[in-house]
């Protein structure tokens, strides 16, 4: 009897043992799956260098804009996570050709100049109203057909997408917005929902996204709504106004 019931509990804790190892094997499996999903949508193996491309703050003696140091905080994590390190630039230095590392830039046109390469380059459906002078179209995006006007502190948008130039070329992320507090917004919803996107997109899949930030001047970059996909107008160059119109 007393053989039986010692044989029956070196069963039941050898079982239980090896349900222990299974369940951490499994664990571990699922944690490394979602490492790898992680690396291939940022484009960011193990040990591998990215770049953040930000603005220059010209008030401040040429600083990172106080909100971009804010955005690359944002992504510090995402990064850290992928096991990669980054290195910031300014927009007015960088000369990296595309493709080479990942990429964020971050910043509107008139401040962050590489910004305005990608926008003539990669999206061509992408207009960016950058007149000084005041006026109701001041830092208005015009995307294919659409204008989405600046209402400061109330509705403002950013543009939030992934680009590849390639199978083989490491994706460049930007986060363009009217206001530099929306492009914090931006990169937060970048890390927020990366397994989203990659999922809806794929690991390797272009999107733009137009994004509304609402009421910054009382919920700063917190509230962020998701007004369209507008991949096809923005990749696609707006047609040319003929002469006399």
């Amino acid at each position: 009897m007393e053989a039986d019931l010692l044989t029956f509990v070196v069963a039941v804790a050898a079982t239980a043992l090896v349900a222990l190892a299974l369940g951490w094997t499994a664990r571990g499996y699922r944690a490394d799956r979602s490492l790898r999903r992680l690396q291939e949508f940022f484009g960011l193996p193990d040990n591998s260098e990215c770049v953040m491309v930000v603005s220059r703050d010209t008030s401040t003696d040429g600083a990172v804009a106080r909100n971009d140091v804010f955005a690359m905080l944002e992504l510090a994590a995402v990064i850290k996570n992928c096991h990669a390190k980054a290195q910031v630039i300014s927009g007015e230095s960088a000369q990296q050709s595309f493709g080479e590392r990942t990429e964020f830039c971050i910043g509107g046109p008139v401040a962050n100049r590489r910004m305005g390469a990608h926008l003539y380059s990669l999206l061509p459906g992408v207009s960016v109203n950058t007149d000084a002078d005041p006026g109701p179209d001041r830092g208005a995006f015009v995307i294919g057909s659409e204008r989405y006007r600046l209402e400061n502190g109330s509705v403002e948008h950013v543009l939030l997408a992934r680009l590849t130039a390639g199978q083989q070329g490491r994706p460049v992320f930007l986060a363009c917005g009217q206001r530099s507090i929306t492009q914090q917004a931006a990169a937060r919803y970048l890390a927020k929902h990366n397994v989203r996107l990659a999922r809806k997109y794929g690991s390797g899949g272009n999107f733009c996204l137009l994004l509304k930030v609402v009421n910054s001047q009382a919920y700063g970059p917190d509230v962020v709504e998701l007004v369209k996909d507008v991949t096809k107008s923005a990749t696609v160059p707006q047609p040319k106004l003929s002469a006399g119109k």
